[in-house]
């Protein structure tokens, strides 16, 4: 398999609409090559592309920054000297001035293929920008490592936000320069877009299907480890709007919940009687814990681990995000009182609690909190948006 900047820096044809343009890029740390090079450094040892600026998203160019909300600085680049420009400080949204610097941009960013993933978000800013200053923007496809499974509820109107871009599910299933065509589509932006794409991509492959096992793991963001993380990511990251700790602190950020308090085996155990089917494609696995930072920082910690890796797992049955809905059922069914949602401005979306933001809305904790709520009243609402989208996206597929 090829990534789209392997094939811009191997073929000059593709590279020839960039002579005599300047060219930007939007990078992190997982912005690599093959043999581990940095796409930035790459393209400044290729004669003809001339570099004129680079942006860094959420975490940064450099990828320091360890938490949410830990906004980056712009800085000047010391090696290729030219303006790094941050899309997580001062801005989320490129401005005029920094538009004003290249002609256009190549967008090189691991994602994880899911909506809360603000890379997406950081792709349609960009898009949007691009289309009102007349820029060209150019991604370099890399791929989901969660695959093409799709899962969860469609982002409802009104809950637009940095982590949220757009109504489709939770986890998409598409590569960014795929979501990318959708945003262009769906927004109906008048901009230059075009995606290089992977070469030998075949995302329905085992052992790895999204991610092919021959390729080297690099964080796309700090707490983004492993494949394993990147499965579960889906449903792990509501842990963000939650009391429990989602492993921040632990070297299985994002792979695991728990919390001082609680017993992960008569949790596991609930969670097998209420939906042994949402269960089915991975293993969970009761732990204990103590978190060096973040929530519960120092605390003894029972919980589990979800590992969606080894014989266990089953690529088409494995569900996250319904495994960390029906976990959070779980807990609220063994302590009823206890304090489960966060509240704070989550990602700057003020007045709404953090789990509705995370999923577009407030029906996944409506479920949870409810009593009397099964199983199949959340797949009565989540299947048709899975449906529904499963259906749209074909027409932007690549792969």
């Amino acid at each position: 398999m090829k990534l789209g900047v392997e094939r811009l820096l191997s073929d000059p044809e593709l590279r020839r609409p960039l002579e005599g343009k300047r060219v930007a890029l939007v990078a992190h740390p997982a912005s690599v090559t093959r043999d581990l090079t940095h796409t930035l450094d790459a393209l400044a040892a290729i004669d003809g592309i001339r570099l004129s600026a680079a942006f860094g998203p959420q975490h940064g160019l450099r990828g320091d920054k360890q938490d949410n909300m830990i906004e980056s600085p712009d800085f000047i680049d010391p090696v290729h000297e030219i303006p790094v420009f941050s899309l997580y400080g001062e801005v989320r949204r490129p401005t005029g001035q920094m538009m004003s610097t290249f002609d256009v941009v190549l967008i090189d960013l691991q994602d994880l293929g899911c909506r809360i993933y603000t890379f997406i978000t950081t792709l349609l800013y960009m898009l949007e920008a691009a289309a009102e200053h007349g820029k060209s923007v150019w991604v370099l496809d890399r791929p989901n490592p969660a695959g093409r499974p799709i899962e969860g509820l469609t982002l409802r109107p009104g809950w637009e936000s940095f982590v949220g871009a757009g109504p489709f599910p939770m986890r998409h299933g598409l590569t960014l320069g795929e979501l990318g065509r959708w945003f262009v589509d769906h927004f109906k932006l008048d901009v230059d877009y075009r995606v290089i794409e992977l070469e030998g991509y075949r995302p329905d492959d085992g052992p790895g299907f999204g991610w092919p096992a021959e390729r080297i793991w690099v964080n796309p963001s700090p707490n983004a480890p492993n494949l394993n993380m990147a499965r579960c990511y889906a449903g792990t990251v509501m842990l963000e709007g939650a009391t429990l700790s989602e492993g921040r602190g632990t070297t299985r950020p994002l792979e695991l919940f728990g919390a001082p308090g609680i017993e992960a085996r008569a949790i596991i155990q609930i969670m097998c009687d209420l939906a042994p089917q949402w269960l089915e494609g991975c293993v969970l696995r009761d732990i204990w814990f103590e978190p060096t930072f973040h929530k519960h920082v120092g605390q003894l910690c029972n919980g589990v681990h979800i590992h969606a890796e080894g014989q266990a797992y089953d690529h088409q049955a494995f569900k996250p995000w319904r495994v960390q809905a029906l976990a959070f059922k779980a807990i609220r069914s063994l302590f009823p009182e206890y304090e489960l949602w966060r509240d704070f401005p989550y990602e700057y979306a003020f007045g709404k609690l953090p789990i509705d933001v995370i999923n577009g809305g407030p029906a996944l904790r409506e479920w949870v909190d409810d009593p009397s709520s099964e199983a199949g009243d959340l797949d009565a609402i989540a299947t048709p948006d899975e449906r529904a989208w499963t259906e749209e996206r074909e027409r932007f597929l690549l792969y």
